[in-house]
């Protein structure tokens, strides 16, 4: 991984701005940046390289969601219910 990643990654505080969702209402941004990291964390591990890069979607996601909506996806994953295409 580039170092210029490692430092945005070691320095993060909380979600940057995403242009994709400029409303208040944050909600389908976390829902995103859930998916983005469960999709790159299967591509990366299927290729058997480093899932290291998705560590910034799960820290935009955990900044943004509830904790008792990630519990419930995750439990959701388990059970093999989970809505989302990932």
């Amino acid at each position: 991984m580039s170092d210029h990643i490692e430092e945005k990654i070691k320095n993060y505080r909380t979600a940057p701005f995403d242009a994709r969702f400029p409303n208040t209402n944050q909600t389908r941004n976390c829902y995103q940046n859930y998916l983005d990291f469960h999709r790159c964390n299967k591509a990366l591990t299927a290729r058997d390289q480093d899932a290291a890069p998705c560590d910034w979607y799960q820290r935009v996601y955990k900044s943004l969601c509830p904790i008792s909506w990630v519990q419930k996806w995750d439990e959701q994953l388990e059970a093999g219910n989970f809505p989302g295409k990932i």
